[in-house]
């Protein structure tokens, strides 16, 4: 049955503790509430503002399970919260999703149409799945490297407790956010054995990985100004964008550069050097560039 104070109360209370930034939104400045607006939310469904308003006031009829799919994603729930949307609202489950590998066609385009901008796509757990080709300049020419070692998670705590990056406090926090949005994977997809392998992995071999998992905080991936000293172009100043691709569990991943300024010129002077096509060499296959103690701090 349709519990229409239950569902208006939790619709409510996940509205509110998101934050315009969790989902892509600009900011805008302070606001009076927390959390999302009701035109945000309805927004971010695909739904009228005036049907979101009634669901929230306990008043709007019983919602299809298109409308609760929609509002799932919008919400950003978990597998959990997911599951008690779809009771509240009188409607059986859908069945545990699952994270995608595959990469679209028009992802794929995306990518390369971004020649002057640094991006690529990972999954759930962090492995980069697709790349363009001014990213092998931050990531490394990953068609080098076998796709089971391709995990950028894996990368930065393969990395000795003496590593300069273990010393910068941003890429320690920007560490911290990334084991969160893992924990957020781990609780979307229960279940899923390429996350729970990759942390019980970690939590075997890494200590540093063991006290950031422990924390249990979870997160979201959110845009984040990065500085790096990059060895081909110097001192680098770029914003770290991260657009979450529907129902894939999927992240694209952006380096942004501010026009006019000295990073945007050294991106295009990096786009103009000669990149190697994706075969495989006859040569031993090399360590992505995360892995090597000169690019260890420019993980994004």
């Amino acid at each position: 049955m349709l519990n229409r104070d239950d569902l208006a109360t939790f619709l409510r209370t996940r509205r509110t503790r998101l934050r315009p930034g969790d989902v892509g939104l600009p900011d805008g400045g302070r606001r009076r509430t927390p959390g999302l607006r009701r035109q945000e939310v309805a927004q971010l469904a695909g739904m009228s503002v005036d049907y979101y308003i009634r669901l929230e006031q306990a008043r709007g009829p019983q919602p299809s399970r298109q409308v609760l799919a929609a509002l799932a994603r919008a919400l950003m729930l978990t597998a959990d919260e997911r599951e008690y949307l779809f009771r509240l609202a009188g409607q059986s489950p859908p069945p545990a999703a699952s994270p995608v590998r595959e990469i679209s066609p028009g992802i794929r385009n995306l990518l390369d149409s971004l020649p002057e901008t640094p991006a690529y796509v990972v999954d759930a757990k962090y492995d980069v799945l697709a790349w363009n080709a001014l990213a092998t300049h931050f990531i490394g020419d990953l068609s080098e490297v076998p796709e089971s070692d391709r995990n950028m998670i894996r990368w930065i705590f393969r990395l000795p407790t003496t590593a300069v990056p273990w010393s910068d406090p941003e890429t320690v926090r920007f560490t911290r956010s990334t084991v969160a949005d893992l924990r957020a994977g781990y609780a979307r997809y229960p279940g899923d054995p390429g996350i729970q392998g990759l942390v019980t992995e970690l939590l075997g071999t890494s200590p540093q990985f063991a006290q950031m998992w422990q924390a249990h905080d979870v997160q979201s991936r959110r845009p984040l100004v990065k500085r790096v000293d990059h060895p081909l172009t110097g001192p680098l100043e770029f914003e770290c964008q991260v657009l979450h691709i529907p129902d894939t569990g999927q992240r694209l991943i952006t380096y942004c550069a501010a026009p006019g300024s000295p990073t945007q010129a050294a991106f295009r002077r990096l786009a103009h050097r000669h990149v190697r096509p994706p075969v495989a060499p006859a040569a031993p296959v090399r360590a992505p560039l995360a892995e090597r103690p000169e690019m260890a701090q420019q993980l994004p």
